[in-house]
């Protein structure tokens, strides 16, 4: 894993450049605001700092030897980690770590809660050689470190991260950690590849050429036409974009005249579409717009017949105009039926997923559960029925850290 800083006048210039050194696979892990320092500094612009982390190639032997973006592998037994902290906390004597393991959830969040900090970690200097330890001192830290990874993975299975995903993380990370690791480190190791595993939030982005027709499907009862409404509201109020209304969802007419009066309230266009050639006349009429927004039939995903229906629809626009397709699932449902109903859409399209009703549910395992089983994006949360309040960008810090024991 490699972790790097770049600054830019913008959070897009500095993503650009960090992609350009890193490749396209980095994942910003922190953004804020930040002023050169020195004579006139309150002169020159303000700057825009983001710390990325890439997943470095595993086929590579060697670590990398830049001193700005060694492997966490690396940093993990000869680094110890400088947290960026207010000019008061510099001139303290720095982080003191605890040597035995935490024994609780509340001391896991006390942990958690300055993890963030670690992300901003400069690998600035080698420590100072270590002595070899006696074997029995040896084998008591590996016993103590081994504990706390025992305590993290009880906790990820808690929150239903299924055993063979929580495993694999605690495995990968414990295999590079040397004995006598600080635990922040070894914390900092697993949030860092969790992190990473969930990936940046893949949001709706505006096509190239003509309006970004985005198809919203899953099952019945997930909160599919709610969701609609709340990005419909975003775009067109929050965003001043010119935004238009579909639905294909002609076998329930409370859906279709949910989605009506929350057209009316917004001001925008609202159509419903039995056909294809239905549809292909509604983007031309709307050619002009930014974004085509489509529900469609909630439905079992075990029926056939439905799904071809929707596949048609989907697919009518292909050539046409640019399109997204996004899953809507509730973070409520068991896993075994989310993976069957991700199974069924798949063999329609391509699709981001949308996680609904995270405020029904105190375990988001799911989330993680889903993304590494489908490999797809990410991309809203909502936590509720209001609208547009109740949704937001997925957050994979709060995430990952709401799965190691933290507070969401």
């Amino acid at each position: 894993m490699i972790i790097k800083k770049f600054q830019a006048k913008t959070e897009n210039e500095a993503v650009e450049a960090a992609k350009k050194e890193l490749g396209n696979n980095v994942v910003v892990m922190n953004v804020r605001n930040t002023k050169k320092k020195g004579l006139f500094s309150f002169l020159r612009p303000q700057l825009v700092e983001i710390t990325v982390a890439v997943e470095e190639d595993s086929e590579r032997k060697e670590p990398v030897k830049s001193a700005d973006a060694r492997s966490i592998t690396e940093a993990l037994g000869k680094i110890a980690p400088i947290v960026e902290r207010s000019e008061k906390e510099k001139e303290s004597s720095g982080i003191i770590y605890d040597e035995k393991p935490p024994k609780t959830d509340k001391v896991i969040e006390a942990r958690l809660n300055s993890i963030e900090n670690l992300i901003e970690e400069k690998l600035v200097k080698p420590e100072e050689p270590v002595h070899k330890e006696e074997p029995s001192d040896k084998k008591e830290e590996d016993t103590e470190l081994k504990k706390f990874f025992d305590l993290l993975l009880s906790t990820m299975l808690d929150n239903e991260v299924e055993r063979e995903y929580a495993s694999s993380i605690i495995d990968e990370t414990a295999k590079v950690t040397k004995p006598g690791t600080p635990i922040d480190v070894a914390l900092a190791g697993i949030y860092q590849k969790m992190i990473l595993k969930f990936g940046k939030a893949s949001v709706i982005s505006p096509a190239e050429n003509g309006p970004k027709t985005v198809f919203f499907v899953g099952p019945t009862g997930v909160g599919k036409t709610t969701t609609i409404a709340k990005i419909a509201s975003k775009f067109s109020v929050e965003l001043k974009k010119k935004v238009a209304l579909l639905t294909a969802d002609t076998y329930r007419i409370a859906a279709a005249e949910q989605l009506r009066t929350y057209a009316n309230i917004l001001e925008v266009p609202f159509r419903i579409i039995y056909t294809i050639e239905e549809m292909e006349s509604a983007l031309r009429d709307f050619k002009n717009f930014d974004y085509v927004f489509v529900d469609t039939a909630g439905h079992s995903h075990q029926n056939e017949e439905q799904k071809n229906v929707m596949g048609s629809f989907i697919h009518s626009v292909d050539g046409i105009v640019e399109k997204e397709v996004y899953l809507v699932v509730s973070a409520t449902t068991k896993y075994r039926d989310l993976m069957s109903i991700a199974d069924a859409y798949s063999t329609i399209t391509d699709y981001k997923l949308i996680f609904t009703k995270l405020d029904e549910t105190t375990a988001l395992g799911n989330l993680l559960n889903l993304k590494l089983y489908t490999g797809a994006d990410l991309s809203y949360i909502t936590c509720g029925q209001n609208v547009p309040d109740d949704i937001e960008d997925f957050n994979a810090q709060s995430t990952v850290k709401n799965l190691l024991g933290g507070k969401k």
